[in-house]
Formats: structure tokens, sequence, C-alpha cells
């Protein structure tokens, strides 16, 4: 350790930052800041209260970016499925996802709500391989960005030997929906500690970034539009640090917007080809929707009664109501707990999934 430290103890002495303070044994030596380097230590210690990793350079997380892009990656139908296990949908369905992915620049999921959109967006991460390397800290502009984001990064336990400036995390995928804000995509500083966190599409970089309820955050379509349409064109973004400095940084994560709105209703052309792949999901047949209510009696233990879901059926025909994939596990879910607040076995009844049915939609 004292190898890598000599030549900048010597730099700091030149400074007259640190001075020598007294001899020790083993040929060591103790030293003190300087008044001097005090005030200096001070003043840093006002501008940043960052201690951790030493951080990485910029040159070298963009070409660890490179490295691990999924641009690099080629999905295939098993891989897609394998994302998607235990989730009912068509096979047109996950075909046109899987060919959206192999492009790996960006997608459009829209619909009815309570068809899974959000639930496809967050697995779409697991068609790729899973983990990646990702730097705890970056430094640009002469300043410190954190990146490292534990409520956004899982870490994965390794053996190997590694720089550990560095950090193994499963592929992110990071969603953010009503709560969203313009300034995530912007460096954010701390003004009590003075820390530069990253934005959300470069912790997302390498993975997926989710605008989930898009048309319905905090801010019109058109103002996102203007602030991602050239890292969507371009694959880079320019980012501003508080001293005003401008740096460029990888935009290499696969972005998708989730909508119960058409995208042309949301944005225009120009930002649409952008975007290549615009898919509907749709509402479940009947086929699905039975295959949803046996899963869900199995997993939340109601014994099935299929006459009652027959006559649900003529209910739904017979108001007009459009079938949704939330529907079994919700009305499930009620059947249940009628049956638990009744002392009674957990078994459907005609009686039961109607009444269910009755409360949960409205008239």
């Amino acid at each position: 350790p004292f190898a890598m430290t000599q030549q900048m103890l010597f730099e700091m002495k030149e400074a007259q930052l640190i001075a020598l303070r007294s001899d020790a044994p083993l040929g060591d030596y103790h030293y003190e800041l300087t008044e001097f380097g005090g005030d200096r230590a001070r003043r840093y210690v006002q501008q940043c209260t960052y201690f951790g990793a030493a951080p990485v350079p910029l040159e070298q997380y963009a070409a660890a970016v490179a490295c691990q892009s999924l641009q690099n990656e080629t999905v295939n139908l098993a891989g897609v499925k394998q994302a998607f296990d235990g989730l009912v949908m068509s096979s047109t369905l996950v075909q046109s996802i899987g060919e959206s992915l192999n492009m790996g620049c960006g997608l459009f999921l829209y619909g009815e709500p309570g068809n899974g959109k959000s639930t496809l967006a967050e697995r779409l991460s697991e068609a790729f391989p899973p983990t990646i390397w990702i730097p705890r800290a970056i430094s640009a502009g002469g300043e410190i960005v954190r990146l490292f984001d534990s409520i956004h990064h899982v870490p994965v336990e390794t053996s190997i030997e590694h720089d550990r400036r560095w950090i193994q995390v499963k592929r992110p995928t990071i969603a953010a929906g009503g709560e969203l804000e313009l300034k995530s995509f912007d460096v954010t500083t701390n003004p009590l500690t003075g820390i530069s966190e990253a934005p959300l599409q470069l912790k997302a970089n390498c993975g997926t970034l989710v605008v989930d309820d898009f048309g319905r955050n905090r801010f019109e379509p058109a103002e996102l539009l203007n602030r991602l349409v050239v890292p969507l064109e371009r694959r880079c973004d320019s980012l501003h640090l508080k001293s005003g400095r401008t740096f460029r940084i990888p935009f290499d994560c696969m972005i998708v917007f989730s909508s119960n709105l058409k995208p042309q209703d949301l944005v225009d052309e120009a930002f649409l080809r952008r975007i290549p792949y615009k898919i509907d999901v749709p509402n479940p047949t009947d086929e699905q929707f039975l295959e949803l209510f046996a899963r869900e009696a199995a997993a939340q233990k109601v014994q099935l009664a299929p006459d009652a879901i027959d006559q649900l059926f003529v209910e739904y025909r017979r108001s007009g109501r459009a079938m949704r994939f939330c529907h079994p596990r919700d009305l499930l879910r009620m059947v249940a707990n009628a049956c638990d607040f009744a002392g009674t076995p957990r078994v459907m009844t005609e009686e039961n999934l109607l009444a269910a049915a009755d409360r949960y939609f409205t008239r």
C-alpha cells in the first residue's frame, strides 16, 4: 500500500498540505495536516462529503458499457419464453416482444389497464445474460457521481477476484410511473452532502428503463419527447454537473413506455419512429381466462366450480364488459376472503363468485 501512496504523500508534502510529525518504528512515518492542508480539506468537505470506493474515470465506464451493451446480445425465442415463464401469453405477443428485444432500442406497450403491461415490461431484462458489472461511482468533469444505488441495483455475490471499485449486479430493471419527474433524467446534487447522484437512464444502462403510466406522469409527453429524442437517436446523452460542466454518457438502456393510451394520442410521429415496436397487449381470450382461473385457484387454494365460471362469462357478455388478465386473481381473492370471513372452506360457488363480481365491478 505504501508504494501506491508514496508519490501522493511526496506531492502533498511538497504542496505543504501535510508535514512529517515524527519517526515511527520499522521505517514508517507519521504525517499530519498543516494549517493550509486543513483549510483545503474543510473546503473539499463542504463541496462534497462522498467517501467510499474510488470513482472510476468516465472513459473506463463507457468502455465497460460498450462491452456489456444490449446491442451485443442476441435474443432468441427460448430466452424470451424463459423470461416470461409463468405468465399466460399468446405466441404472437411473445414473438413480437422477442423481436423488439433482439433489436434492443425501445418498445411501446399499450392497451387496456389490468392486462399485465407493467409485469411484462419489468421482466424484459431476464431475456438477457443475468448480470453486469458497474462502478460504485464515476468521475466526470472533476466531480464524483454516485452510480450504484441499492434501491435499483441488486448485488450478486462473486468469488472472482476483482477491482473493488466495481460491483456485480443483476441486469437492472428500473421502473418509474406517476412519481417520475423530468429532473429524474438529470444529475441531482444533495445540497447538504454535496454528493451527486446519477440519473435513472445512467443507472439503467445495459438494462431496462420502464416509463410506466406514460401520459399520466407529472409532465406532458412532449416534454419527455424533447428530453429523450436525441439520446434515442444517437445512443448517447449529455448531462450537466452543478459546476456547469457538461459530460457525455452512453445511453444504452432498453427504454419501454407502458400506457393505457394509444401511442399516436401521446406523441408525434418524429418520436414514434425512434421506438420501432408499438405492441398492443390485448384482453384475454376465453381459454386464457380459464387458464388464469385454474392457476390462481391453485395458488390461493380455492376449489373451482366450472359452472360458476360459465355463469360469469354470461354476465360479462350480458353487461358488455371486457375481460382483463387481472380479473381471475382479484375475484378469487374476494371469494377466498368471503369464505375465510364466513369460516367455511374455500370453495367457489356461483353465488359467491357473482357476489364478488358485483362488488368488484362498478355499474
